[in-house]
């Protein structure tokens, strides 16, 4: 897939793995210390559901892609699975704070993984 706007799929890319990054971290204790530093997408405020969809999406498949080292055209499906799994399950508080912050907060992580599994989709250690 090409995107029209080289910026914007990195900008797309950056948050959405951060958010994967962010839900696969849910079994640790305490806050996520890799993202301390790190600037939200000002645009994630005013995304639309199918923009929000499609960058979790883009984030799975590119974590997914590596940690299981199969291509990224492999994981289509069940990344789309898990995208739309994942926001589904968002309640207007938790996906008000990925807006924000650009990851889920620690209740949106637990809905995250378990969207994983799902999915079948294997966790990030």
């Amino acid at each position: 897939m090409r995107l029209i706007a080289p910026r914007t799929g990195r900008l797309l890319l950056a948050a959405g793995l951060l958010s994967l990054v962010a839900a696969c971290n849910a079994n640790k204790p305490g806050p996520t210390a890799s993202l301390e530093g790190y600037t939200p997408d000002p645009a994630l405020k005013t995304a639309s559901a199918s923009n929000l969809t499609g960058r979790v999406r883009h984030a799975c498949t590119v974590t997914q892609a590596r940690l299981q080292n199969v291509s990224e055209v492999s994981l289509a499906r069940p990344c789309g699975c898990y995208a739309n799994q994942t926001l589904a399950t968002l309640d207007k508080s938790e996906l008000d704070a990925y807006r924000s912050t650009g990851y889920f907060n620690d209740s949106a992580r637990a809905k995250a993984l378990n969207a994983l599994d799902s999915c079948k989709l294997p966790r990030p250690a």
